[in-house]
């Protein structure tokens, strides 16, 4: 469990930490403004495409070796983009970054579910990895931002390498050698092939403006991996048998539907508090403090909640808290709005409701897997996440951006489009359409998945 913590942080914290100190790697390393962004791109991209991989190479190599694998190359990595003096040397580091956390991520939940398969134990466990996870996405930023300020961007890649080092010896000496018996099977290359790249330009073409091109071919290349893993392969990297299991096919759909709504409220609400309220960005890392202990005592009480009520109602009620939380946040967002109001009470509850509904979801998305399948549950509810993320980032960063354009040219303001008013009215729409997404997710949970006790 120790293990599978420690792996599930770093690769969570690695995502948001270095976004803080972006403006210090562009005035050491000479970035320009168009290349700035790739620095988190060059991961996220890499992360998302190798995750379905990663989780298969769990279940056709052994979680012990995987997992050692994945984080060798994590931290190796870190400790290359620590001590980089280009953009090329730092973009190379970054990529490594997301090959060894596409393995890593995988390996941590199929740890767990092929080590505790109590079900009341596994919910408690579940709900303790998830709190992980809630306090590595809530720290990024606060942790980016005092090492950024006080001992450079270049702490920012260094300060997890210890985690790794530790992470490593514990692994070697406390996982199985073989959990992995009898025949191995073998490693569908094309449809690694095809599965990596179609995800790669999906993720792509939904996070950079001008992409569909590259979006089309990624979905194409997805269609095209579908019809391989149904007919061509003999031994398929994602079988499709495994989306007959009622739960595994509910629960990715409501991870899908969540990972809408929720993973652009970090970025909007740090940007609220920047753009709006003029905040730096330490000032705004520590201002998500309290959605972050939210998030962190939603997850750990999630794995009560789920023993006593089922996933499904746990889903359905956890993810509309979330969407609760976020009409508050859209109905007190504002030039003049209330830090209180909308960050600590709505934000809150947000935090609170969206970071409690994974745990029913991950527990549902996994039960019933085969041994045999463990890393590959693990892998595909990973990658749902992962790119749900990922398009509802762009979304609702374009639908924002859009709105507040539209605001100040229909309400003229001295300061032009980037004015505060025109800023908070596209956060606000942001919300209420997160709020949405969260509503469907909660509708969908209580018709799709299954009843259990």
């Amino acid at each position: 469990m120790a293990l599978a913590c420690a792996g599930s942080f770093v690769v969570i914290l690695d995502a948001t930490i270095v976004s803080v100190a972006l403006p210090g790697i562009r005035a050491s390393l000479g970035f320009s403004t168009a290349t700035l962004p790739w620095v988190v791109n060059a991961y996220t991209l890499t992360f998302a495409g190798f995750l379905l991989l990663g989780g298969r190479c769990a279940d056709v190599f052994g979680r012990r070796a995987v997992w050692l694998t994945g984080m060798t190359i994590f931290t190796v990595a870190r400790v290359a983009g620590g001590l980089a003096t280009g953009p090329e040397a730092l973009l190379a580091a970054r990529a490594a970054q997301g090959l060894g956390a596409a393995l890593l991520g995988p390996v941590t939940l199929s740890l767990l579910t092929a080590t505790f398969t109590e079900p009341a134990r596994r919910a408690r466990v579940l709900g303790a990895w998830s709190a992980v996870g809630a306090v590595g996405a809530a720290a990024g930023p606060v942790i980016g931002g005092v090492l950024t300020q006080w001992a450079g961007w270049r702490w920012v890649f260094f300060v997890t390498v210890p985690i790794g080092v530790f992470g490593l010896v514990g692994a070697a000496r406390g996982l199985p050698g073989q959990d992995a018996p009898g025949r191995r099977p073998r490693l569908d290359l094309v449809g690694a092939v095809l599965a990596t790249a179609g995800l790669t330009g999906v993720s792509y073409g939904v996070q950079q403006a001008g992409g569909r091109a590259v979006l089309g071919g990624g979905l194409a290349l997805l269609a095209i991996f579908v019809v391989h893993q149904a007919r061509w392969a003999r031994e398929p990297l994602l079988s499709v048998d495994v989306f007959r299991l009622r739960a595994v096919s509910s629960g990715n759909v409501v991870m899908f539907l969540l990972g809408l709504g929720f993973f652009a409220s970090p970025i909007l609400l740090s940007l609220y508090l920047q753009d709006v309220h003029g905040w730096s960005p330490l000032q705004a890392g520590l201002g998500y403090l309290p959605v972050g202990v939210a998030m962190f005592a939603g997850a750990q009480t999630a794995g009560r909640l789920t023993l006593r009520f089922g996933p499904r109602r746990t889903t359905a009620a956890c993810c509309l808290i979330g969407a609760a939380g976020a009409l508050g946040v859209a109905a007190f967002l504002g030039v003049d709005g209330s830090y209180t109001l909308t960050v600590v009470v709505s934000g809150g509850i947000f935090g609170f409701g969206t970071a409690a509904a994974f745990t029913p979801i991950t527990i549902a998305a996994t039960s019933g897997v085969p041994a045999t399948q463990n890393g590959l549950a693990a892998g595909l509810l990973n990658t749902v996440r992962q790119t749900s993320g990922a398009i509802g980032l762009a979304a609702l960063g374009m639908i924002s951006t859009a709105t507040a354009s539209t605001w100040a040219t229909t309400h003229p303001h001295p300061l032009g489009p980037a004015a505060p008013a025109a800023l908070a009215r596209g956060h606000t729409i942001a919300f209420l359409i997160s709020a949405a997404f969260l509503t469907l997710a909660a509708l969908t949970a209580t018709l799709t998945m299954p009843r259990s006790r």
